[in-house]
């Protein structure tokens, strides 16, 4: 994977990605560290769209899990886990209502 600054990428376009074999990732970087992939197509869009999602669903869920286990929710039963969500729904439609 390569990687290429923000600023660089802006000015010079497709200059800066000239030097990055075809199919590889690359990595646009700013003063606050990495930002984003460009990651290539290299066949079906559809599929390639597909699999980023999951992968992005997946990053996404595990983040969720860390922060459970930081705030001791991670041993929630699946009742109170149903219980906080209709309190929350309850709450809602009572703002609406209200």
């Amino acid at each position: 994977m390569r990687q290429v600054s923000l600023r660089e990428f802006r000015t010079r376009g497709a200059k800066a990605l000239e030097s990055v074999p075809p199919g590889e990732t690359v990595l646009l970087s700013g003063q606050q560290g990495p930002a984003y992939f460009l990651v290539p197509v290299l066949g079906d869009v559809a599929a390639e769209d597909r699999d980023l999602r999951r992968a992005m669903a997946k990053a996404s869920l595990r983040a969720g899990w860390v922060q459970a286990g930081k705030s001791g929710l991670s041993g929630a039963s699946d009742d109170e886990i149903n219980r906080e969500i209709e309190q929350i729904r309850n709450e809602r439609q009572r703002r609406k209502t209200g």
